[in-house]
């Protein structure tokens, strides 16, 4: 019979358009929140089905339970907005207002100016001084996350502002991050004004102190050259072979929201490192995998990979060439002799590029200031052919 997806708001049932009344009264399935089926009057007749916890796993039984019926998904303001609409498969929808539109209406903020985030778990890519953010709340406890770790970053001079109930029985706190102490209603959203001078940019080559390492680190001015030659594109996947911090993963799906990584990594040491260095940056898409490669490497096909450390273990360059999605592209970096004569051995056979980088860092030399060498890099470029 189909599925029609109704955008409702804190406004209930009168703050829904003709269109969704018709929707919601014609259906004989009523599905949503207990909140949301709380909103819809009695008269309403349709069989009430409150969505389990957690919801999304049971989402596809319960639409197959009722498909030779009609079925109406309630979802919060626009359900195509990190909404459920865009989850059920093919559904009429019918969209309310997004609780960033209302919460921008109250602020006088232009919408195109504010960057939105789903999870407190991404502030970490996006606080920048001056930048404006809206958080989509997961509960009560969000306000005070999203207040912690702007203290934690230097930016406790933030401007934050709860707006709970948008479109209802509507509620505002203010006050600097510093100082917020709730407690708040658990359906809210939080607006930040960004006060701080700690700057992270999502430009490749942060500060190598920005990460926790062990040593196992692939250094500034390498980074940002290899993340280059890796071409971070959107929506694509990285494979960091030999991950050590995490570096390259991490500054890979900070490039943007929808980049995602797989670092793979032997020691479980350093696979807890490179979670926590992941969560400090605010790129929850990097995952990790403990194991050696190429034995480990039995995952989903990359779109890039780089190969930090391994090169010259057996069958390392031929796993990962042939993993490789059409137009992917491999990097190399080799540092010893021995890794140098693989790199060389697999660029006469697929060609592609070498660059060789000799930096050297400016240090104290008693009063005066010398050039301290970095071991040269050699980095070799391949990129697979479109099919």
């Amino acid at each position: 019979m189909g599925v029609t997806v109704v955008g409702i708001g804190a406004d209930g049932w009168d703050g829904l358009t003709s269109e969704a009344q018709s929707a919601v009264l014609s259906c004989d399935v009523l599905m949503g929140s207990r909140r949301q089926l709380e909103l819809v009057p009695t008269h309403v007749q349709a069989v009430r089905v409150a969505w389990p916890s957690p919801m999304m796993p049971a989402v596809p039984a319960l639409l197959a339970e009722h498909r030779d019926q009609a079925v109406c998904v309630l979802a919060s303001g626009d359900p195509m907005f990190y909404g459920v609409g865009s989850k059920i498969g093919p559904a009429r929808v019918v969209p309310h207002v997004s609780s960033v539109s209302l919460a921008c209406a109250r602020l006088g903020w232009p919408v195109e100016d504010v960057h939105v985030i789903r999870h407190v778990t991404e502030l970490g890519a996006v606080v920048h001084p001056g930048r404006r953010l809206l958080v989509l709340s997961a509960d009560a406890d969000s306000p005070a996350a999203v207040a912690d770790h702007l203290v934690s970053r230097g930016y406790g001079a933030s401007e934050l502002t709860v707006l709970s109930n948008l479109g209802g029985n509507e509620g505002t706190v203010s006050c600097r991050a510093e100082e917020f102490d709730g407690p708040v209603d658990p359906l809210n959203v939080v607006a930040v004004e960004c006060r701080g001078s700690s700057l992270l940019p999502n430009v490749p080559g942060l500060p190598d102190e920005t990460f926790e390492h062990d040593g196992q680190l692939t250094k500034r001015e390498v980074r940002a050259i290899t993340l280059s030659r890796l071409v971070p594109v959107p929506g694509q996947l990285l494979w960091d072979v030999g991950a050590g911090a995490g570096s390259i993963a991490i500054e890979w799906c900070r490039t943007h929201p929808s980049c995602r990584a797989i670092a793979i990594e032997q020691s479980a040491e350093r696979a807890e490192r490179i979670l926590r260095n992941a969560a400090a940056l605010g790129v929850p898409k990097v995952s990790v995998v403990v194991g050696s490669a190429p034995d480990a490497l039995d995952l989903e096909a990359p779109d890039a990979v780089f190969v930090g450390g391994g090169v010259t273990g057996p069958g390392m360059v031929e796993r990962c060439w042939d993993a490789l999605r059409p137009g992917g592209r491999l990097v190399v970096n080799a540092v010893t002799v021995q890794a140098e004569a693989v790199v060389a051995r697999w660029h006469a056979e697929l060609g592609g590029d070498l660059v060789r980088i000799a930096i050297s860092r400016g240090s104290p030399v008693g009063g005066f200031t010398g050039w301290r060498p970095m071991m040269p890099v050699t980095v070799w470029t391949v990129s697979k052919e479109e099919r």
